[in-house]
């Protein structure tokens, strides 16, 4: 894992999308097309607002997923990450992406990851944007997280501390306006990403950064899941990187 510690969240976001964006163009020189995945939340919205704006990217040919969604979430809701990836994401493309499957798990859960599992599964990717949340979870994956299906679109629980900090954030009025449920991508379905981008800012989220690269490789730390794998890039503000023992 390797680690990249910038001065302020704007910067964090930059970087990451530089690298993001580079390894895209390469991929593209060499594909007729290429995959990637894409994650909400207030961790991002530096990340793609540059990302956006990087050049010489053909979009037309990506196909572009993202990692979760809550279960009876309309695409109207503020919180509807769909919604989000909408309006920070697609909508602001210089040109439409080959597609675009939004995850919607408003009525039925179960057959909606029977579809996107047939769609996600036989693909490769080229590049997943995540994040990490406050509770150490990776896309939705609250502790103790499955690490053992292969299944890439599961549904999960939500956690007391993961739905607090939706509430923290400002996306609904109460925790009890906050899900209990989502649909998530899979802890193997990211590793299984060639590249992972990994943006995570605040002094909020130190604890679970010190976890994820200080700790053990535990369920109890999802995000950990991450270690081993030989090409991601963990990128921090300050406060983020707070915890973690100087290089």
């Amino acid at each position: 894992m390797n680690i990249v510690i910038s001065e302020t969240k704007q910067e964090t976001g930059s970087k990451a999308a530089a690298l993001g964006a580079a390894v895209i163009r390469e991929v593209l020189s060499n594909r007729d097309s290429a995959n990637i995945i894409v994650a909400t939340g207030a961790s991002q919205f530096e990340m793609l607002d540059a990302l956006v704006r990087e050049p010489d990217i053909d979009w037309s040919r990506l196909t572009i997923f993202h990692l979760d969604e809550y279960v009876g979430m309309p695409e109207s809701h503020p919180a509807s990450f769909r919604k989000y990836l909408r309006e920070r994401f697609i909508n602001r493309l210089p040109v439409a992406p080959a597609a675009f499957h939004a995850i919607d798990a408003e009525f039925d859960p179960e057959i909606e990851c029977k579809r996107l599992n047939a769609l996600l599964g036989p693909l490769d990717v080229a590049v997943a944007f995540v994040g990490i949340g406050e509770n150490g979870h990776l896309a939705f994956n609250d502790p103790p997280a499955d690490f053992g299906t292969t299944e890439p679109y599961i549904v999960v629980d939500l956690d007391t501390e993961c739905r607090l900090q939706q509430l923290g954030e400002g996306w609904f009025p109460s925790l009890e306006d906050v899900p209990t449920e989502a649909i998530s991508m899979s802890i193997q379905q990211i590793l299984v990403s060639e590249v992972i981008i990994c943006t995570v800012p605040d002094l909020r989220k130190a604890k679970a950064v010190q976890g994820t690269v200080e700790g053990p490789m535990t369920p109890k730390v999802p995000a950990s899941s991450m270690q081993n794998h030989p090409k991601t890039t963990l990128f921090l503000d300050k406060p983020s990187a707070s915890l973690l023992k100087p290089q």
